[in-house]
């Protein structure tokens, strides 16, 4: 992973001093409100219903064993013993004091982590797939291209106050497992009929109030002309996006109005006087950038098939758990693992202290000192030796980490919800336990098979709600709290949007509306048809016309 040098350490402990003393300020009454709300903001804190939150950055979601006994130590001494995995792959304290906010950016700076642009007007943190650099799909491995987006965006002086927040993901497999279509900018590695790498560049997407799919404006962008193309994108949206209005100040608003064709147009006139010039990738800075990514030490070894399919007979539930929680490597005998954060009565993506600090010592022990968090909110031990994957599954039960329900309908996305965030219209973390205990049945959860369950607690769509496989949105409706359902959303390639699927629900009903729709499922599914397919073919009215008759 990339190692801070002494530039790198300088900046954050710089920052660090800087804030420490804008919050003295603030606390002592020398800047107003108003005045300290930018700058907290760009040191990724808000304030929350009951407390600030800090979002600190995890860097297209990768995290050392170190790293995570800083943040099992910070979560300890400043927080309530647990921190919280987020969507863009970031780890957020939900309980810290304002006057220790900056003693906890001095800790996080001394394990080389930092909260910079995980708030504000900014480009906040370069998501990409959770298997980077081990799944056996991959064409590139995208974690250098983050990296390199990581550094030309960090304090980049034009891209400090944009119009809004601002979102990029990189893919580089055949599957997209990063959602590029619903980012601000996707990008999608590719090679061309002779072999060069580039991207296909995907703008305007993105969810919130106003969910749209992105457009690809560029099949095939070549990686030395990466930094200029996204300088370009990001310049015609700091001067034509709206700055009147914050709901319709994302690009995505500003991609729509002008149609992808014209807004493509823009950028490359934009990038007639950027292309060639400084920020020019060479072979030698993208070489620089990708020693940090080298493959760690793998051993010669062998696919444990037999022996694996041994144990499966003796274990059902180690065959089930390595039916969901375990996925191929590129390299023969070893293994990628997903630990699930999702086991019933937990909020989704919450981790203890001492959860973490376990974690650290596995992640030592059977995964080169590394993990990594998913934009699903679960963490990944991604080098896994299939000779250890049983010794491993008996550590991750006694720690809560075994339940398998990896991209099952227990698996949910959720956003804390009305239990924490001041913006939310309902509570998020009650309607996900609910459906996790109706649905609490192993084999009918399997029975059901791949199902994406995203909840929201307001339209900000923090929890993706609208590209679930079944999307759950918590609305006000006249001081009371009702959930919206919608149907038929993806975030992988060809992405799509749910479909309403009518009037909202109060909260004692949403576990049995799921329970009908799955129903609907089953009845109509044909072989091996997974519920987005079955949705897709039958439409939204026989899942409508159940729900509804029972219910209204």
């Amino acid at each position: 992973m990339y190692v801070y040098d002494q530039y790198d350490q300088h900046i954050i402990e710089d920052r660090v001093r800087q804030f420490r003393d804008q919050t003295r300020r603030y606390l002592a009454g020398e800047l107003s409100e108003e005045e300290f709300r930018p700058l907290r903001l760009q040191n990724g804190l808000y304030v929350q219903r009951y407390a600030p939150m800090l979002r600190v950055a995890v860097p297209y979601g990768l995290l050392s064993s170190r790293q995570l006994r800083k943040l099992a130590q910070i979560a300890r001494d400043y927080d309530k013993g647990y921190a919280h995995i987020s969507t863009r792959q970031n780890v957020q304290f939900n309980w810290p004091e304002l006057e220790d906010v900056p003693e906890i950016l001095a800790e996080l700076a001394t394990a080389q982590m930092h909260a910079i642009q995980t708030s504000g007007n900014c480009i906040r943190n370069t998501t990409t797939d959770q298997f980077a650099g081990v799944a056996h799909d991959e064409l590139v491995d995208p974690r250098p291209w983050c990296e390199i987006i990581r550094q030309w965006s960090t304090f980049h002086p034009e891209f400090a106050f944009l119009p809004r927040k601002f979102k990029i993901a990189v893919n580089g497999a055949v599957s997209d497992r990063a959602a590029i279509e619903v980012h601000d900018i996707g990008l999608e590695a590719v090679r061309n009929g002779t072999g060069e790498l580039g991207f296909r560049v995907s703008v305007g997407g993105g969810l919130g109030r106003t969910p749209i799919v992105g457009s690809f404006i560029n099949e095939f962008l070549p990686w030395q002309h990466l930094l200029t193309y996204l300088d370009a994108v990001l310049r015609v949206y700091n001067r034509y996006g709206r700055r009147d209005n914050k709901f319709k100040a994302r690009i995505k608003i500003l991609v729509k109005a002008l149609t992808p064709e014209v807004f493509a147009e823009r950028v490359n006139a934009e990038w007639a006087h950027l292309k060639d010039g400084p920020s020019t990738l060479t072979e030698a800075e993208v070489e620089r950038i990708s020693r940090c990514f080298v493959d760690p030490a793998y051993q010669a070894l062998e696919d444990q098939d037999a022996t694996l399919a041994r144990l499966d007979a003796e274990h059902p539930g180690f065959a089930r758990w390595r039916a969901r929680n375990v996925v191929a490597h590129k390299k023969p005998g070893y293994a990628a693992v997903t630990l699930s954060l999702k086991p019933t009565g937990t909020a989704p993506g919450d981790i203890t202290d001492k959860q973490l600090d376990a974690l650290a010592e596995l992640a030592d022990r059977y995964s080169f000192g590394e993990v990594r968090n998913s934009h699903e909110q679960n963490i990944i031990l991604a080098d896994v030796e299939q000779a250890r994957l049983f010794e491993l599954w008996g550590e991750l039960r006694e720690l809560g980490f075994a339940t398998p329900n990896v991209g099952l309908l227990t698996d949910i996305i959720c956003c804390p919800g009305g239990d924490y965030c001041s913006l939310a219209n309902a509570k998020s973390i009650p309607i996900a336990e609910a459906i996790q205990r109706r649905f609490d049945d192993l084999d009918y959860l399997f029975d059901i098979g791949e199902l994406d369950l995203n909840i929201s607690g307001c339209m900000n769509a923090c929890g993706h709600h609208h590209v679930g496989h079944i999307g759950i949105l918590g609305v006000d409706k006249k001081g009371a709290e009702f959930y919206q359902v919608s149907l038929g959303g993806s975030a992988s390639r060809d992405a799509s949007l749910g479909q309403i699927l009518g009037p909202s629900f109060a909260q004692e009903e949403m576990a049995e509306v799921i329970e009908k729709i799955v129903t609907v499922y089953v009845e109509k599914r044909v072989e091996d048809e997974r519920f987005i397919d079955t949705f897709r073919r039958i439409g939204i009215e026989p899942f409508k016309e159940r729900v509804y008759a029972a219910n209204h």
